[in-house]
């Protein structure tokens, strides 16, 4: 048996290289609102559910988005997203990490501020079975960085939270984890620098899926036996 946490992973940026495609994806869907938006902006915000990605527009521009507004930009972006999303390719020792951490035995699951739409091509993309527990905001109360994600992850692997690892791109995923009360652990794939995540509370930062796979014992796990 292994010893070790259990590992709850952010899908986008963390797991796949999709982070920029859902960037283009807004900015697309905002234009055709009529909204103007730096693409800079926009990847400041990628993490967090669409709903507040929304309302942070407000803030950003002091454009008032009515509910039909805000369900129109998000089908905008679902649209855009879908025909970016084949060129989509899973991180550097995704399906490798992923893959040792289930011959150890160590829990794991996907937690995504996505909508199951846009995350599943992804999801195939990475290779992900149909028995991993993956949980989506379609599932949920609140996404990122509300901690629903992770706690309803960690409730259907049957672990304590309290025993999880949160591995996420965006200071919106260590905040989520913050809050649930799980170690949280980032990644640079996703364009977040070492010094933000660290603030965001991230015990340790590594490149990508690749080098966390390199230093599983720094996060407490230890092979099977």
């Amino acid at each position: 048996m292994s010893v070790g946490p259990a590992f709850l992973f952010d899908l986008d940026g963390t797991l796949v290289d999709s982070v920029y495609q859902h960037v283009l994806a807004w900015q697309e869907a905002l234009e055709a609102a009529g909204i103007g938006l730096s693409v800079w902006r926009i990847h400041r915000r990628i993490g967090m559910s669409g709903g507040l990605f929304i309302n942070a527009l407000v803030r950003e521009t002091g454009h008032r988005v009515t509910p039909d507004e805000a369900a129109r930009l998000q089908e905008l972006h679902a649209r855009a997203y879908a025909r970016l999303a084949p060129r989509i390719r899973p991180l550097p020792g995704a399906r490798e990490l992923l893959t040792y951490l289930s011959e150890q035995g160590v829990p794991w699951a996907i937690a995504t501020s996505g909508r199951l739409q846009s995350a599943r091509p992804t999801l195939e993309a990475l290779g992900i079975a149909p028995d991993v527990v993956v949980v989506t905001r379609d599932q949920v109360p609140h996404a990122k960085p509300d901690p629903d994600l992770f706690l309803v992850a960690a409730q259907r692997l049957g672990v304590e939270i309290a025993n999880a690892v949160v591995v996420g791109d965006s200071v919106w995923d260590l905040l989520a984890a913050q809050r649930a009360r799980a170690l949280g652990v980032g990644l640079l794939s996703g364009g977040y620098g070492q010094d933000e995540l660290e603030r965001a509370g991230a015990y340790r930062v590594y490149d990508d899926p690749a080098d966390l796979l390199h230093h599983l014992d720094e996060v407490g796990v230890r092979p099977a036996e």
